[in-house]
């Protein structure tokens, strides 16, 4: 009984926390900690301590898979570079930076397990994302700093295996990098395969709830192998979501992935707010553990301190450098332009090379396409220093950092304090820069893509209205009926007239004029299915040579899906005729 009423104070307290955010203008993972912290003072509460592995397999993957999956994968491709960088060698410089320092002030700690503290903070957590969001931020900032949560956790987590076993025995440089890369590139192998198998078998599955129960044990399908395989599990969660998010738009029906989005929506509130909230009930826990080892809270207040300062310091020497790349790549392509079209035209026109059929041609014409909207992307959304200068401040830790820690070996030197320093910076960076990232945001004047994106916006609504006059003028489809022509023409007029609410005044009606309004609107609903079903393939085919922002794309396909689900509603089963 009494572990029934925590799990449902839990949850009430996750839910309060997350209605309440937005109020106060905080990061509910803030208060979430913050309220942890106070409980755990209350008399009567007893210390808790939680395994670090149920976080670690329990909760990541599920996470970080959920995260995948609504990762726009047009933009994530085209900031391949920039969020390799952050989640890569960001983390390597930062390892070993901090491993450094540690070694010089801790006197019994060797590099091994400065690199490994350094290891345990450097992955960021994904309340930064939430946060610029909150604020307007440009999208592709959202797309970097997204990119970074998924990948760096599985990073960080690999060079601290690579630490911690260096503490045991001596590791060369080369079988860290080599264990490294194949970690990296089994997963994604693993996770990509399992994504591929596992949509497909959903398309087979009729019952929404039964496919989104197979949706919910996907991230560890492709954890457990990956990790049999000595890859990271964690990177093979996010392969697997990075997949299921691009073929499931095409293999899934609106149904499964509207259920999809709620649950996926539901458990990542629980499985976050509760890992946060746990993350401050431990502090209790911690001191005690420090207070035993007969050191004190203040040995682990001053390096968090320095190493909090630390790794802004080593953000912003790599984030800075990487952010003018990543822009002279772009002004490089840009270049590139006018060439394409060229191209472009050519293949536009009637003497091209006999070798170019008309498969092969259709094949470069995508390729052009998609280049040009690339350009078209860096043109509008490039990266500069202010983005840069948000990119540095937005770097905060999370509860990856403290479980992470809490998976040193007992015999680690100043185990417990290193565990309570996780601690303290997870918690500044979301104090300091959770409460200020907004200001900040607001402070460095990004540029507003708001009239981009509304532009974009008409000019695919004129698209699709153009595309839906064009299917229902097809004489095989409604065209030929004048009166089913007319009665189709707006999606309202579609609604009004295929439901059943305007039968009600003509219940007296002839059956044969009753039979004949059924009819019309079940016609009317088969038609304006069909032309969904081309609105949606037309999209696919604009997704796929990048014509339009995955933002734009989703909010159209969300549309189109909430209408099929609605048709589905309306038409009625043999039992609901007359």
């Amino acid at each position: 009984m009494e572990a029934v009423l925590i799990v449902v104070l839990c949850v009430l307290a996750i839910a309060a926390a997350n209605q309440l955010a937005p109020r106060l203008r905080l990061a509910a993972p803030l208060l979430l900690v913050l309220a942890g912290v106070v409980v755990s003072y209350l008399p009567n509460v007893p210390e808790i301590d939680v395994d670090p592995e149920i976080i670690l397999i329990g909760v990541l993957p599920p996470l970080l898979y959920a995260a995948a999956v609504a990762m726009p994968t047009m933009e994530f491709k085209r900031d391949l570079r920039a969020i390799s960088g952050l989640a890569v060698v960001l983390v390597v410089v930062s390892s070993l930076g901090l491993g450094l320092v540690f070694m010089w002030i801790l006197p019994d700690a060797d590099f091994a397990t400065g690199v490994a503290l350094g290891a345990i903070l450097s992955p960021t957590d994904a309340v930064a994302t939430t946060t610029v969001k909150r604020v307007g931020a440009p999208n592709r900032l959202i797309t970097v700093l997204s990119g970074e949560s998924l990948f760096n956790d599985a990073s960080a987590l690999v060079l601290l295996r690579a630490a911690i076993a260096a503490m045991a025995a001596s590791v060369s440089l080369w079988g860290v990098a080599v264990s490294f890369l194949w970690a990296v590139v089994a997963a994604v192998g693993v996770g990509a395969a399992v994504g591929w198998i596992v949509v497909r078998v959903r398309a087979m599955i009729s019952n929404t709830a039964v496919a989104t129960a197979v949706s919910f044990v996907t991230p560890y399908l492709a954890y457990v192998p990956a990790e049999l395989l000595e890859g990271s599990g964690l990177v093979a969660a996010v392969a697997a979501g990075l997949v299921t998010g691009r073929v499931g738009v095409r293999r899934l029906t609106a149904a499964h992935r509207l259920s999809d989005v709620q649950n996926w929506r539901m458990i990542e509130l629980l499985l976050e707010g509760g890992v946060f909230l746990l993350m401050g009930l431990e502090l209790k826990a911690l001191v005690s553990e420090v207070s035993e080892s007969n050191e004190s809270v203040w040995h682990a207040a001053w390096p968090a301190a320095l190493a909090f300062v630390l790794l802004i310091v080593f953000r912003f020497i790599v984030v800075m450098p990487l952010v003018a790349w990543i822009e002279r790549r772009a002004q490089r392509v840009i270049s590139h332009e006018d060439k394409l079209a060229r191209i472009q035209e050519t293949l536009a026109g009637p003497d091209l090379p006999e070798r170019f059929t008309e498969r092969r041609t259709e094949m470069v014409r995508t390729r052009i396409d998609r280049r040009l909207a690339d350009i078209a992307y860096y043109r509008a959304e490039s990266i500069g220093a202010r983005e840069g200068f948000v990119l540095v401040w937005a770097g905060m830790r999370g509860v990856v950092t403290l479980a992470a820690a809490q998976t040193l070996p007992t015999d680690t030197p100043y185990r417990a304090m290193l565990v309570l320093l996780a601690f303290f910076v997870a918690v500044g960076s979301l104090v300091i820069q959770g409460t200020t990232l907004g200001a900040f945001v607001r402070w460095m004047k990004l540029p507003d893509h708001g009239a981009q994106v509304e532009s974009e916006r008409r000019e695919l609504g004129r698209e699709m209205a153009a595309l839906t006059a064009q299917v229902m003028s097809d004489p095989k489809v409604g065209g030929a009926d004048p009166e089913i022509a007319l009665r189709i023409r707006t999606l309202r007029e579609l609604e009004a007239t295929a439901s059943d609410a305007d039968l009600g005044e003509d219940a007296d009606t002839a059956p044969d004029v009753l039979d004949r309004r059924i009819a019309t609107a079940d016609r009317m609903r088969v038609i304006r299915r069909h032309v969904i079903d081309e609105q949606r393939r037309h999209l696919l085919d604009l997704s796929q040579r990048a014509a339009y922002s995955s933002e734009v794309l989703t909010a159209v396909l969300d549309k189109l899906d909430a209408e099929e689900i609605s048709l589905d509603a309306q038409t009625p089963t043999v039992d609901d005729r007359p």
